[in-house]
């Protein structure tokens, strides 16, 4: 088993993680940065870190070609132990790490609502088919539906197209009137109305449907056909692959296992971005859904404060409170409606992992009891999906993480 320690640990290499790692080294000369994917870059960066412009991801590849970051990669911290150490599981075995101060970076993921067919092969999430391509999928040429709601549609409809895919609609929940409060909220942050401008140019010709929502996709062996209700009328496009995703959902697990406060659903921080444990901070999505702005801002001032750069962090707060702001318009934006309660039937599934179908997990008044009487949640992603829908489905709570927070082998354990 080997062990690691380094005064600054840094989990999550998307660009909170990467910012956060950078301004810390300008003062720290410990600096370990843990990731699980075999790159950095997180979801948004991910196998085209190299080609972006962004100055965050050029300044760590400066700093990591110069030995001042070390980097741990396909490393799954699964489990905390005393002294400030985490567990994690490699393709080489279990690793300890042990830190000074820790910074969680951990991203978000995203959420899925059941509707019927939503099993079928051809449904892929949103985010989920833009990192396939990322990883060499094709799509060159398939008729494709991009649907939920959200910034990431467009982004996923542009990036699809410019691939060889043919995108036939954006399919977007949210009503025309917010979609006109958030172009207003966009001319009073021009840098994001620029983005907003040319990714709208890059999407001419594509309809983008607002007040409208998959109801049923429906297909013999795969995705034949895509149902919706656009603006209360019943419609149907008739496609290849599905791209559907109903905005983000933090990830908290780790932060929940350390004992981080959490509230309405995200992470704890003060102005520093420190979390209630001692020597524990946060930045980035986990600490609310507000965007790539707000992740690197929020990751520096992390950097900083744990570096002892007060100043430095103090310096960012005005920028930081500016997007958060923003990501407060978004959530409003696209705020779900209560429509897509009830689009899943008794045969519905809702936990794919264990194929537990909608009819058995209604019996029940929460979590606790329909997990133990049908093992929804149970599987490999440990309610990661099912959880997040049966939260918004029913109002549910899904209790406490424990350890493993991943699936592992046992000997890791």
């Amino acid at each position: 088993m080997n062990r690691i320690a380094a005064e600054i640990v840094i989990i999550g290499g998307g660009p909170a993680g990467m910012a956060a790692a950078v301004a810390a080294a300008e003062v720290s000369k410990s600096v370990a940065v843990v990731d699980d994917n075999p790159r950095l870059g997180g979801q948004i960066w991910r196998a085209e870190l190299k080609r972006t412009k962004a100055s965050a991801a050029a300044k760590l590849i400066s700093a990591i070609e110069s030995g001042s970051i070390r980097l741990i990669c396909n490393a799954q911290v699964f489990d905390v132990s005393a002294g400030n150490v985490l567990a994690a599981a490699t393709p080489d075995g279990r690793v300890e790490i042990e830190y000074g101060k820790l910074i969680l970076a951990t991203g978000a993921r995203e959420r899925f609502l059941p509707f019927p067919g939503w099993t079928l092969p051809g449904v892929f999430g949103v985010g989920g088919l833009q990192v396939l391509v990322k990883g060499g999928f094709g799509v060159g040429g398939k008729r494709v539906v991009v649907a939920g709601t959200g910034p990431l549609l467009l982004a996923t409809a542009e990036y699809l197209r410019s691939k060889g895919a043919v995108v036939l609609a954006i399919v977007e929940q949210a009503p025309p009137s917010r979609i006109r409060r958030l172009g207003m909220e966009l001319c009073r942050r021009p840098s994001k109305l620029i983005q907003g401008a040319v990714l709208r140019a890059k999407l001419i010709g594509i309809p983008y449907l607002t007040d409208c929502w998959v109801t049923s996709v429906e297909g013999e062996k795969c995705l034949e056909r895509v149902r919706l209700q656009h603006k209360g009328k019943p419609e149907s496009i008739e496609c290849d692959q599905l791209a559907c995703g109903f905005h983000l959902m933090p990830n908290t697990e780790l932060a929940s296992l350390l004992g981080c406060d959490l509230g309405d659903g995200f992470v704890a921080v003060d102005a520093f971005q420190r979390t209630s444990c001692e020597n524990v901070y946060c930045a980035g999505e986990p600490t609310g859904i507000a965007g790539l702005d707000a992740s690197l801002v929020e990751g520096t001032i992390a950097g900083f404060a744990a570096a002892g750069n007060t100043d430095g962090a103090r310096a960012l707060f005005t920028d930081r409170d500016r997007w958060r702001e923003f990501g407060r318009v978004l959530d409003r934006t696209f705020e779900l409606r209560p429509e897509l309660r009830y689009l899943a039937e008794d045969n519905t599934i809702i936990c794919r992992c264990e194929d537990v179908p909608f009819a058995k997990v209604k019996e029940f008044d929460n979590w606790r009891l329909a997990k133990l009487q049908t093992r929804c949640g149970m599987g490999p992603c440990q309610g990661r999906v099912c959880g997040a829908a049966a939260e918004f489905l029913f109002g549910w709570k899904t209790g406490p993480v424990r350890p493993p927070i991943i699936p592992v082998r046992s000997e890791d354990l």
